[in-house]
């Protein structure tokens, strides 16, 4: 349905709405020299389309009855029928609005309408002019003869009526083609026939509708029309923050995004509403839900111009007013003949006017005889109708019949509002003070032809709505200023929205009294006038200012088959909580008109929309403004993982706009075990957008939606599109490829030379040191000296642990890892290789030995070089947390040399993730080392020569289960040891790379039995099991800090947890911190791509508070804390989700490999 001569670029102006208002703007800009579309909710509609008879009239008109809720006819009718309470109103649908089915009556503007204080006194400096153009445009007429009816009613009417009206009475249409000489007037215009068929649509070509006029125009300076293309709302361009391959540059520099449903849009610089008083007003309550800032004025000043119509039958007076068809024309003269619907009025000095109006041949007249009407002061009135039928059929002379039609001023009080249930405009129109006047001068009429009235049921039947986006000097009493702009409640009173206007008749702020066509298109334009002018002055910032000036065109904008056929849509409806608050999300899904990718098939992408229910934050829905959603997307660091990525930009009426962004993560993890919980589990981040601050986001929510049994089955259910079965199929085979034959997406991964990051890595000395057992460990160690520092008292130096035998500090790949990072802040580092550490691997030791031995060698290393006096920042992850708390807990390290102390996943305790525990539970551990012998070092480089044992061994990894794999063996081996360490995607890939290809070579795993004791108490314990550490919480008097990631993979946020609380109940007398970071791991804590972002500030600020703490002014704090005991007693963990990875299967699937393993050594024990 795009426009391919637009989409790429957008354009200058969008008009939506084709009636006096709408034409008149397209073609005033588009000969002005601006690339115009315009939309047009109906169709176009061709003079043999118009009804003619009443069959074909049930088919042109639409019915919406809200007192009944029952709507019926097609949406696009040329009809369109309001009834609400005691109030009717008719409209037009068509190219052309309402000057397809009006009848084409021209009158200036009444003195009273443009003395009334609301009218705007701006308007009056050009009004003459305008109303010239318009005649001009439309080809207004004199009527060249006084036609049978309008004799009547001239002879009927009183004194008290003023007729002069009548001399200044031109129509819109054509009684002498021959003599118009117009380049404008199509070759298909006809003559006016005088057939009164012109409130059905002129079948005979004659009229000059705007279609016929403005828009014929409008088309040769180059104008854009598409007809059923109904606009919903407008939004404005920068709003749209999400990425989408399809937008150029040139349309993302446009202003403004006219949706024509929840997926497809049109860009623009500028918007001009001319969509008729209902639909003018539906479009900006609806973009006011989705956060448009609009007068609360909105709806209100809704006029009925005084209408009120009335029917007269049965009358004995030749009136004549009854429409002919194609076969009378030639029997009757054209001075006989009904003539145009209107051609006389008459003012009344009350303040109305009544007018007669011939009957079409289309309308089914026994409607107005008692089904939409009631007989007036007749007792039989119910007869007439049905006596009038007989006399038809039995082809004698019935009585004659006319519609009266009175229009007044009356006091525009009336209300449009929006009922969000449905989308539909309710009206409720104005007290109308003159309505027993006008019914009694309808009552007398009725008299002196001879007739029987009949009255509408509806205290208002309106033909002709005004008002309800008033026009008014500021924001508290109109919903535009003078020249249609839009304000902006946002900015000053008098502030507008740039670029969007309103052009039609809800900008009329009272009623006009007469027919307001000729009033509406003088309003039209003067708004045009001065938007050429303000355009032109800032032309500069029109996208198409070099537009190509080419003839315009005309098309159906509607989707067609093919493009269905291509397409699938569906309904998705995920519940859950966010930020802890309930969340509902109502999701209208559409797949098959993003790009392709590599990564996905086309299918596969889409787009969304639909709304967010959040109560706690916003009172009303939350709309959906852009979203894109892609359900197998892949990432090269995790080929096997398959995503469903939601992206979705949502906007409430409050004005805030907020981003759910989410992700169902699909991992081969225990044969599909979790297939169905991941795949309708949607984590989700809901986060707020500071307009005041762009770039800083004001509030984070995180939660889960989920999709139950039956939404789902009512989301397949839903599936529409000829291309719903290969969604399906690709669907399901991106599921197939995932869980069961867990193929790696994308080429496969290629190793080269490990890429560096762009500075050298800071100079360091090695400082080799001879424990106490004799066996040779080292420090690296950086100074920071030539810094020049904010005090004068320099920074205590830094000691780095790391976990086990992985480096988490110093990494060459990453620009900001924690070494340059604290080397930043004035530290000397000190990075510890101990026995564990690969450069210096032992064969025999325990995590006891690093404790005890290594970490108390290298802290009386720093001291000699420091003096006695030096403390300490230490800094310890995983296994290098376990092992400095036996350091101090064990009383090997003096915590006065201990300045203060951050972990990363580590602390006393250790409590694992569910699959770990049950790892370390089974005696695969046992196994392993009875496997590699005396020989407990295991080469991890694929390339790296090996024993059979250690080949054994490392086969066996590649066959545990885990929650990611990858395609790097290294990787593979050490996650089938340990579990997985990190989420891939929080790592570069050239950091993936150098852990796996540079920095492990060697693994020495003499330590796997001492660390599995630990790991089964869930605390420290010596190399025997004994509890010999917590006993002593004396011996940490330091300051703590303990961090853990959100997305828990080999350790639990519980130990964090109870580290914490363990701390702040034995040493109150000092600060401690818990910090769980959102989105990380285990190592990618401290070798994440974020980490210097997201986790390094945290211990930076430990740090330095710690220095502070040394002052005297901090003393009073450690006694205040002392009362936080009693409250952590009863403490629970926040952050405790129960979502650790593991189940009960996993013993079931382990015991089977352990059986392999069994069957494997027996068979290699019978050849040895």
């Amino acid at each position: 349905m795009e426009d391919p001569k637009s989409e790429d670029g957008g354009y200058d102006v969008v008009v939506i709405g084709s009636g006096y208002g709408g034409s008149v703007a397209a073609c005033r800009m588009s000969v002005a020299g601006f690339k115009v579309c315009l939309l047009e909710k109906g169709r176009k509609w061709e003079s043999q389309d118009f009804p003619t008879d009443g069959f074909k009239m049930l088919s042109a008109v639409r019915v919406e009855n809200r007192n009944v809720g029952i709507n019926f006819g097609p949406k696009d009718a040329l009809f369109q029928v309001h009834l609400q309470d005691d109030a009717a109103a008719v409209t037009a649908c068509g190219l052309g609005g309402g000057s397809l089915i009006n009848a084409g009556v021209l009158l200036s503007t009444s003195a009273r309408a443009r003395r009334n204080p609301r009218w705007p006194k701006t308007w009056e400096e050009d009004w003459e002019k305008c109303e010239a153009s318009a005649l001009q445009m439309l080809r207004a007429q004199n009527i060249p003869l006084k036609f049978q009816n309008s004799k009547i009613m001239e002879g009927v009417v009183g004194e008290e009526y003023d007729k002069s009206i009548n001399n200044n009475m031109k129509v819109s249409m054509n009684f002498e083609i021959e003599q118009v000489s117009d380049s404008r007037v199509s070759q298909e215009t006809g003559s006016c026939l005088a057939c009164g068929n012109c409130l059905s649509g002129c079948p005979y070509n004659a009229k000059n509708s705007t279609d016929r006029t403005y828009l014929l125009s409008a088309i040769q300076a180059g104008c854009t029309i598409k007809t059923e293309c109904e606009v919903q709302y407008v939004i404005s361009n920068k709003e749209i923050t999400c990425n989408e391959e399809r937008r150029s540059k040139r349309r993302s520099e446009c202003r403004w995004l006219v949706f024509l449903n929840e997926f497809d849009y049109i860009a623009s610089d500028i918007v001009i509403l001319s969509a008729g008083v209902f639909g003018t007003a539906k479009i900006l309550f609806q973009s006011q839900l989705r956060g448009l800032a609009v007068s609360e004025k909105l709806g209100s000043g809704l006029s009925c111009n005084g209408n009120n119509v009335a029917y007269v039958a049965e009358s004995s007076a030749p009136l004549n007013a009854i429409g002919l068809n194609r076969n009378q024309f030639s029997n009757i003269p054209f001075q006989e003949r009904p003539g145009p619907s209107i051609s006389s009025a008459y003012t009344s000095s009350l303040g109305f006017t009544i007018q007669s109006a011939v009957i079409p041949t289309a309308y089914p007249s026994f409607l107005f005889k008692g089904i939409t009407t009631y007989g007036w002061q007749s007792s039989y009135w119910f007869l007439h109708g049905i006596t009038d039928r007989i006399k038809r059929v039995l082809g004698s002379k019935s009585g004659q019949e006319i519609i009266l039609n009175a229009m007044g001023h009356d006091d525009s009080s009336g209300k449009l509002t929006f009922e969000k249930e449905t989308n539909r405009i309710l009206f409720q129109p104005p007290h109308d003070h003159l309505l027993p006047r006008k019914i009694e001068a309808f009552e007398k009429t009725a008299k002196k032809i001879g007739g029987v009235l009949f009255m509408s049921k509806y205290r208002s039947t309106s033909v002709h709505l005004l008002g309800g986006c008033i026009a008014s000097s500021d924001v508290s009493s109109g919903v535009c200023n003078p020249n249609g702009q839009v304000f902006d409640t946002t900015t000053s009173p008098s502030g507008v929205h740039s670029g969007l206007y309103i052009c039609d008749a809800s900008l009329l702020p009272c009623s006009i009294g007469i027919n307001p066509c000729l009033t509406v298109a003088s309003v039209a334009e003067h708004v045009s006038r001065q938007l050429v002018k303000d355009s032109v002055k800032s032309s500069g910032n029109f996208v198409n200012k070099k537009f190509d000036k080419k003839r315009g065109s005309m098309y159906n904008g509607k989707m067609d088959k093919g493009f269905m056929s291509e397409v699938v849509l569906t309904k998705e409806t995920m519940r859950g909580q966010v930020g802890g608050m309930p969340c509902t999300a109502y999701l209208n899904l559409r797949f098959g008109t993003s790009n392709g990718s590599e990564k996905s098939h086309p299918l596969l992408r889409g787009e969304v929309g639909g709304y967010i229910e959040c109560r706690a934050l916003e009172m009303e829905k939350m709309y959906i403004i852009h979203g894109e959603v892609d359900l197998c997307e892949t990432d090269t660091r995790t080929p096997y993982t398959q995503y469903m990525r939601y992206r979705l930009l949502v906007a409430a009426s409050s004005g805030s706009r907020y981003v759910l962004e989410g992700r169902k993560i699909m991992n081969p993890y225990l044969l599909a075990l979790y297939a169905w919980r991941e795949s309708t589990t949607l984590n989700a981040t809901l986060t707020k957008i500071n307009d005041k601050m762009p770039g800083e986001d004001s509030m984070n929510l995180k939660g889960k939606l989920r999709i139950s049994v039956l939404e789902l089955l009512k989301s397949v259910y839903a599936l529409e599109g000829g291309s719903k079965y290969k969604f399906i199929f690709l669907l399901m085979q991106s599921l197939l490829t995932t869980y069961i034959i867990r193929a790696p997406r994308g080429s496969p991964a290629k190793f080269g030379p490990v890429k560096l990051a762009s500075e050298p890595y800071p100079q360091s000395t090695i400082r080799e040191i001879q424990t106490e057992d004799n066996f040779k460990i080292s420090c690296q160690h950086w100074e920071s000296c030539d810094r020049q520092l904010k005090r004068e008292e320099k920074p205590y130096p830094v000691l780095l642990i790391n976990g086990y035998a992985t480096e988490s500090y110093c990494l060459p790949t990453e620009k900001n890892d924690l070494i340059r990072t604290l080397l930043k802040d004035g530290h000397d580092i000190w990075l510890l290789h101990s026995r564990v550490h690969w450069s210096n691997p032992s064969n025999d030791f325990s995590v006891d030995d690093i404790g005890k031995i290594d970490i108390t060698a290298a802290m009386n290393k720093i001291i000699e070089f420091y003096g006695e006096s030096i403390r300490v920042h230490v800094v310890a992850h995983c296994v290098g947390g376990l092992a400095i708390h036996i350091s101090l807990m064990g009383g090997f390290v003096p915590a006065k040399y201990i300045a203060s102390l951050s972990c990363t996943n580590s602390s006393m305790f250790y409590k694992l993730t569910t699959s770990s525990s049950v790892k370390m539970w089974l005696p695969l551990l046992p196994m392993s080392m009875a496997i590699m012998g005396k020989n407990k070092i295991l080469p991890m480089l694929h390339e790296s020569a090996a024993s059979y044992r250690h080949k054994l061994l490392k086969s066996i990894a590649r066959l545990i289960p885990r929650y990611e794999r990858c395609t790097c063996d290294e990787c593979e081996v050490f996650s089938g040891i340990f579990g997985n360490a990190y989420w891939h995607e929080n790592i570069s890939e050239s950091m993936h790379q150098w852990m796996n290809k540079e920095n492990l070579p060697r693994l020495p795993m003499a330590a796997f039995p001492h660390l599995r004791r630990i790991c089964n108490s869930g605390f420290i314990v010596d190399s025997e099991g004994s509890n010999s550490y917590l006993i002593h919480p004396e011996r940490m008097a330091v300051p703590t800090l303990y961090i853990s990631g959100g997305r828990t993979l080999l350790v639990r946020n519980e130990t964090s947890f109870l580290a914490n609380k363990y701390m702040k109940l034995h040493q109150p007398g000092y600060r401690h911190e818990r910090v769980v970071v959102d989105g990380f791991g285990h190592s990618d804590l401290l070798i994440g791509q974020k980490s210097d972002e997201k986790v390094f500030p945290h211990i930076q600020k430990h740090i330095e508070l710690a220095e502070d703490e040394m002052s005297s002014s901090f003393k009073k704090q450690r006694e205040y804390n002392k009362y936080q005991k009693e409250a952590l007693a009863w403490s629970c963990d926040p952050y405790e989700d129960g979502q650790s990875f593991g189940s009960w299967v996993l013993p079931f699937i382990t015991i089977i490999l352990l059986v392999l393993l069994f069957m494997k050594l027996f068979f290699l024990s019978g050849f040895s």
